[in-house]
């Protein structure tokens, strides 16, 4: 027994076969990790397959057996909001038209219920409100002039000191700046500028309206002073029946007897009257602007303050040159393919 103990006391206890037996387990954990590692991988991959194909689904529009590719509008770095894919192009905040809508909307229905039976001016009142919806839509999804972006940074020779340097061009003999827009990495034409509401260069940048939640540029400019005078009009016509109505009702009480008999008609008279003010001040305003062939960007900046306005050819040719000039095409087809 004894000779049979001394055997098995020395394999256990051999170096050897230790080692032999260590090397078996870190080889089973190797590969236990190894199997670990590729199941791992094997579920990132699954997972990046998941994301691709659910960002496929979502850019891409499938009809029948053909996929169309995503279009210039899904990956614009804008900050317009596009309708009826790309054809229509707001602003990033249409809240205040909103506001400006529902304004117009319940002036026309006051008007309707409380001023006056007269079909004559309920017609009249009708085709003036759906003349300034037709405008204030189109003004608002149109593309004001967007200009297209670069992708390129500028030449090495462009820059100096890290800043790219500006541009210069003549125009009827005065020398203007072309300014680099870092943004788009462009060279913004004459009278353009970036708007940083909509995040946009604009070809003739006017200004950008709170009211109407879109900028108003080159391609946009006369559908918005035409918005302005028949807005204008609209208001003024409500406010003389409001005000012949009050007159109606005023029967010596005064005030106190006008909030009593016709509180509706009294609070439509006092909105449009400052709306037909406001409207009508920015009405004229505009009109001075055409007729000296300037823009609410530059006439607020003054930039031709202290030197003669190089876009000025006279008050006629002003008019024609802003009104009636041949309607500019967008720059972008934003539901081209890419």
């Amino acid at each position: 027994m004894a000779s049979l103990q001394q055997p098995i006391q020395e394999i256990e206890t051999s170096p050897d076969v230790v080692l032999s037996v260590e090397t078996v387990i870190e080889t089973t954990e190797s590969h236990n990790s190894s199997i670990e590692e590729v199941e791992s991988t094997d579920f990132v991959a699954k997972i990046k397959k998941n994301i691709f194909t659910l960002w496929r689904n979502v850019t891409q529009d499938r009809h029948g057996d053909q996929i169309k590719q995503v279009r210039l509008y899904h990956v614009w770095p804008g900050k317009n909001v596009f309708y009826f894919k790309g054809l229509l192009i707001c602003g990033p905040d249409p809240r205040r038209l909103l506001l400006t809508t529902v304004s117009i909307s319940l002036s026309s229905l006051v008007f309707v219920v409380y001023v006056t039976n007269d079909v004559t001016k309920i017609s009249f009142c009708v085709l003036l409100t759906l003349i300034v919806f037709a405008n204030l839509i189109m003004v608002s999804v149109i593309d004001p002039g967007i200009i297209p972006r670069n992708n390129e940074s500028p030449s090495p020779e462009s820059t100096q000191n890290g800043r790219v340097r500006s541009k210069r061009v003549f125009v009827n003999g005065s020398e203007l700046k072309l300014k680099y827009c870092r943004i788009c990495k462009i060279y913004r034409p004459i009278r353009s500028c970036h708007c940083i509401v909509c995040d946009n260069c604009v070809d003739k940048f006017d200004h950008h309206c709170p009211w109407i939640g879109q900028c108003i540029g080159l391609r946009n400019y006369r559908l918005y002073v035409l918005l302005l005078v028949i807005a204008n009009v609209y208001f003024v016509y409500i406010f003389g029946f409001s005000c012949l109505k009050i007159q109606q009702k005023n029967g010596g009480n005064g005030l106190i007897g006008l909030v009593r008999d016709c509180p509706e008609t009294l609070v439509l008279a006092c909105f449009s009257f400052v709306a037909a003010c406001f409207v009508g001040g920015l009405a004229c305003y505009h009109v001075y602007l055409i007729a000296t062939n300037q823009t609410a960007y530059e006439n607020f900046r003054q930039q031709y303050g202290s030197t003669k306005n190089p876009f000025d050819k006279g008050v006629v040719t002003n008019i024609k040159e802003v009104l009636f000039s041949p309607w500019t095409p967008s720059r972008i087809n934003f539901r081209s393919e890419i």
